[in-house]
């Protein structure tokens, strides 16, 4: 029988390219969906036929214990949540239920329906959980580069909830003996990621503005530095990291940092354009609590899980202001068949 899996957030960047890894390796792949009304379901409607789908919602316990009993998966992917860090100051606490919270649900849910009540030491023949946790944990960060055993010190309450969703996972694999684990993901993007991240929004812009769409893209810190990978690579390391013989915590990046000046550069430079032409700081667009430096150590997970990115930097910037440019102009063409049609 093939291995079964269960995603939460299914429909986001990082949930459609991890059903297409998996599916890739013979699994049968389920994707928790919150009712019908899902706008990104495009992003996998092409694996629409492959795919099984099961009602739930993370701020709902008894949909989730529903779900995990239904399923009845080898394994489950915890990557739903709100991940836009900036909405986490205007709904925090919105955020907080489901990233934090939503954390401690599923869970319980993989706890009631496994009949765990004390800690057991026998991880075989668990549903094995994976938490993903988050570069933003850091924040302030103590030391550079940032490894499993660095302070956290969140600077956003998206990064306190993060923060509580992975010592929730920590607590349920010491107090009950689950198969669970943390990936500490450092960004990633891929020309699936939403608009309102910085590198979309700038490889969005540099199509526009190479179209003759849009003139300018606004910005807030240009200097703020992160490291910066490709999200097809890193679901390759949270599938590696349930495959382990004992759960733990791992740090996932690439080691290098780049700054928003560097993406913008690269993205602009690739269509041809000059930057200083057409970007505009906007101090309103500057975190409350900036978080600096973000850069990952992982000489652990590299080791241990024999796994390293594939991309670099450059190349993803480029593959997404490709990819953007191909979708506006498809955008562009379309409206110009609506005009001509007097629609």
């Amino acid at each position: 029988m093939p291995k079964r899996a269960l995603i939460t957030g299914v429909t986001g960047q990082d949930g459609s390219y991890l059903a297409e890894y998996l599916l890739e390796q013979g699994y049968e792949v389920w994707g928790l969906v919150r009712g019908q009304a899902n706008p990104r379901k495009s992003r996998i409607s092409r694996l629409a036929t492959a795919l099984n789908f099961v009602n739930g919602d993370l701020m709902d316990q008894a949909s989730l214990v529903s779900a995990v009993d239904k399923v009845q998966p080898d394994e489950v992917y915890n990557l739903g949540a709100i991940s836009f860090v900036p909405m986490s100051w205007e709904q925090p606490e919105l955020v907080t239920e489901v990233n934090g919270m939503g954390v401690l649900r599923m869970l319980e849910a993989i706890r009631m329906v496994s009949g765990l009540k004390t800690p057991h030491r026998d991880s075989s023949g668990q549903i094995r959980f994976y938490q993903a946790s988050s570069s933003e944990m850091f924040g302030k960060a103590a030391e550079t580069p940032q490894s499993e055993t660095t302070n956290f010190h969140p600077r956003s309450p998206y990064g306190v909830a993060k923060v509580y969703g992975h010592f929730i996972t920590r607590n349920y694999r010491e107090s009950f003996g689950m198969y669970a684990v943390s990936g500490m993901l450092f960004n990633h993007e891929s020309p699936r990621r939403g608009s309102e991240f910085v590198t979309r929004k700038i490889s969005l812009a540099v199509a526009r503005i190479k179209l003759g769409v849009q003139d300018k893209l606004h910005l807030g810190n240009l200097d703020a530095v992160r490291d910066w990978g490709f999200a097809g690579d890193y679901v390759r390391a949270m599938h590696a990291m349930l495959q382990q013989e004992d759960p733990g915590d791992w740090v996932i990046g690439t080691g290098v940092m780049h700054t928003v000046r560097d993406a913008v550069e690269i993205a602009f430079d690739h269509a041809g354009l000059n930057w200083k032409d057409h970007v505009v700081i906007d101090p309103a667009l500057v975190r409350p609590a900036e978080v600096e430096v973000l850069c990952a150590d992982t000489t652990r997970a590299c080791a241990a899980l024999n796994w390293k990115p594939a991309v670099s930097f450059g190349e993803l910037m480029r593959m997404m202001v490709d990819s953007d440019l191909r979708q506006v102009a498809r955008e562009h063409e379309y409206g110009d068949l609506l005009t001509a049609a007097n629609w």
